[in-house]
């Protein structure tokens, strides 16, 4: 007779929620720090980018996201699980290199550089026990770009994304892209705008890349850190979240 693996006992499930809660607090340091950079802030860095180009975030996201998504994918049977370090240090680079050459090079970019950050939050999925290869993992992974993005972190809104999961299907996938792809535009044309910075160029270029890819690390982390907690703490997922939402909202969580 197979016996059934014991819930977790409830001072490790406060142990686990309380790293996850710390987790997301730093999650936005690297954003700060590009602010601090370039003298901005985050809600004028969009107005540094043409007219027609933000009118044109949404729809150039929604598309960089259907094309990321296969990119990422068949990525997976070409190179395996690779170290969080490595993600980070690969868009930096490429982030430099968009940088150096004003808003021409940095629109090159973006599309690889969404590929990337999809295929490092996949990877976080994996180190969590989940299959990127199932359908309700790639909803998932799309969700996780739902977060407000590092250089907005101050609102509340970056942890909006988290919610229970629905029964996924094609059109579920879809309209979901659909729902994230604005919010996740607006959070790209603000990495546009930052390593458009004069001057600055290549330096807000690997700064802004490094502060994404950290960020959608982090959270991602959150993310598929909560999703394994519910497992095996044999919990109701929806009541866990609303207990990290609590922990998170309290002045002690961002210490």
């Amino acid at each position: 007779m197979e016996l059934l693996a014991r819930p977790l006992p409830p001072e490790v499930v406060d142990e686990r929620l309380d790293a996850l809660v710390r987790r997301h607090a730093r999650a936005g340091n690297a954003g700060i720090q590009v602010l601090n950079l370039i003298g901005g802030q985050a809600e004028n860095l969009l107005d540094r980018l043409p007219p027609e180009l933000r009118a044109r975030l949404g729809d150039g996201t929604e598309q960089a996201l259907r094309l990321a998504m296969h990119a990422a994918n068949n990525s997976r049977d070409l190179v395996n699980g690779q170290p969080a370090w490595l993600s980070r240090a690969v868009t930096t680079a490429m982030g430099a290199a968009g940088g150096f050459g004003g808003l021409p090079t940095a629109m090159a970019e973006l599309p690889v550089t969404t590929t990337i950050l999809l295929r490092a939050i996949q990877d976080v999925s994996v180190e969590h026990g989940f299959d990127p290869a199932e359908r309700g993992v790639q909803f998932d992974c799309i969700q996780v770009f739902g977060a407000a993005g590092p250089l907005d972190h101050d609102d509340g809104s970056d942890i909006a994304f988290l919610g229970t999961r629905m029964t996924v299907t094609g059109v579920a996938l879809n309209r979901l892209i659909l729902r994230v792809a604005p919010r996740l535009g607006t959070v790209l044309g603000q990495k546009l705008a930052a390593q458009t910075v004069p001057i600055l160029g290549a330096a807000a270029g690997a700064a802004t890349n490094y502060a994404y890819t950290s960020y959608y690390q982090q959270m991602a982390h959150v993310h598929f850190g909560l999703r394994r907690l519910a497992i095996d703490a044999g919990m109701d997922h929806a009541a866990l979240l609303t207990d990290f939402r609590r922990r998170a909202a309290t002045p002690l969580s961002r210490a």
